[in-house]
C-alpha cells in the first residue's frame, strides 16, 4: 500500500473536488472516471459509457434492483444505469459541488437519489442494496477496511460489489514510489493506493468472494492523453485557466502536474487500473464471520 506523506482529511478530499469542479467538468465531463476503449476509435464520450456498460455486465443488474453508487460524482453514471437498466440508484459523495449537480438529475427511467455524506459514516440499513459499486472513489477512503465492511454490511446476501480502482503494480521500485505514486496520492488527495492483492485481501477479510479481477490499464490509459490535450488547449485559449494555476491560494492547482505523472505511471506500468468484482455469500462461512 502506498501512503502519501501527508494523509488527507475527508474535508480535503471534498475541497479538492469542490475547487476543481468547473475544470473537471470542462476538461472531461460529468462522468468523472476513465474511458474504456475497445477498438481505439471510440469517442471519449462513448468510451466513458463503455466502462459503465462493462461494470453493469459484471454486476449482473436486474430491473428494480436497489443499487448504491459509492462516490457518485455528478450522478451521471447513476443516471445512466438507472435509465438503461431500470434501477433505483442511491449515490453518495462528500463534495458539495458534486452533490448539487447530481441532485438536480431526474432519471427518465428508474430513479436516482443523491446523498451528500461520507460513505464511511453512512446511515444506510443493513442488507438494503442488491448491488453496489465504487468507480475511482476507494482511493480516497481513509479507512479501506471500513470501506469494504460497509459495502458488505449494506449488501443483501447474494449481492454483488464492483470496484474500479487505481492500483499500484505489485512491487513498485523506489523511484516509482518517490516520483510517481506517492505524489499522485498526495496531489490527488488519495488516502492510499493499494495493489490488487491488498484489495482482494481486504475484501476477503470482510466476507466477500472474488468473482473476477480484470486489468483494464491498456484500455483506459488514453483518458489522460485526452485530458492533457484538452487542458493544454484551454491554457492557450482561456485566460482563467492560467489565472487559476498561478493563484497560490488554490491548493489543488497542482493537479495539473499530476496529469503528467499519471501518463508516466501508466506508461511505465507503475500504476494499474483494475475492475474487481465480488459477491456476498448467501451464508457467511465460519472463517469469514471471525473478522
Amino acid at each position: 500500500m502506498i501512503w502519501p506523506n501527508a494523509t488527507p482529511t475527508i474535508e480535503a478530499v471534498a475541497a479538492h473536488y469542490d475547487e476543481l469542479d468547473n475544470y473537471y467538468r470542462e476538461v472531461w465531463g460529468d462522468h468523472v472516471h476513465h474511458g474504456y476503449w475497445v477498438t481505439g476509435r471510440e469517442s471519449p464520450e462513448t468510451a466513458v459509457e463503455a466502462l459503465i456498460d462493462l461494470l453493469a455486465d459484471r454486476l449482473d443488474l436486474m430491473p428494480g434492483h436497489q443499487v448504491c453508487d459509492i462516490g457518485c460524482g455528478y450522478g451521471a453514471t447513476a443516471q445512466h444505469l438507472a435509465e438503461h437498466h431500470h434501477l433505483h440508484v442511491t449515490g453518495v459523495t462528500v463534495s458539495a459541488a458534486q452533490a448539487k449537480q447530481a441532485q438536480a438529475r431526474i432519471a427518465a427511467a428508474g430513479s436516482v437519489s443523491i446523498h451528500h455524506m461520507d460513505w464511511l459514516s453512512n446511515c444506510f440499513a443493513a442488507s438494503c442494496f442488491d448491488r453496489a459499486y465504487a468507480i475511482e472513489s476507494s482511493e480516497h477512503m481513509l479507512n479501506k477496511q471500513l470501506f469494504f465492511s460497509e459495502a458488505f454490511r449494506t449488501l443483501k446476501p447474494g449481492g454483488r460489489f464492483a470496484v474500479c480502482a487505481w492500483l499500484t503494480c505489485d512491487d513498485p521500485r523506489p523511484w516509482e514510489t518517490r516520483h510517481l505514486l506517492e505524489p499522485i496520492c498526495r496531489e490527488g488527495q488519495l488516502a492510499s493506493m493499494g495493489n490488487e492483492a491488498d484489495y482482494c485481501t481486504l475484501a476477503k477479510k470482510n466476507g466477500f468472494n472474488l468473482l473476477s479481477a480484470e486489468d483494464l490499464s491498456d484500455r483506459v490509459s488514453r483518458t489522460w492523453w485526452i485530458c492533457v490535450r484538452r487542458l493544454t488547449k484551454r491554457l492557450v485559449t482561456q485566460p482563467d485557466y492560467i489565472k487559476f494555476l498561478l493563484d497560490r491560494t488554490k491548493s489543488n492547482r497542482v493537479f495539473a502536474i499530476t496529469l503528467f505523472r499519471l501518463l508516466m505511471a501508466y506508461r511505465t506500468r507503475s500504476m494499474r487500473y483494475c475492475l474487481l468484482t465480488f459477491d456476498k455469500p448467501t451464508h457467511r462461512t465460519k472463517k469469514a464471520a471471525a473478522f
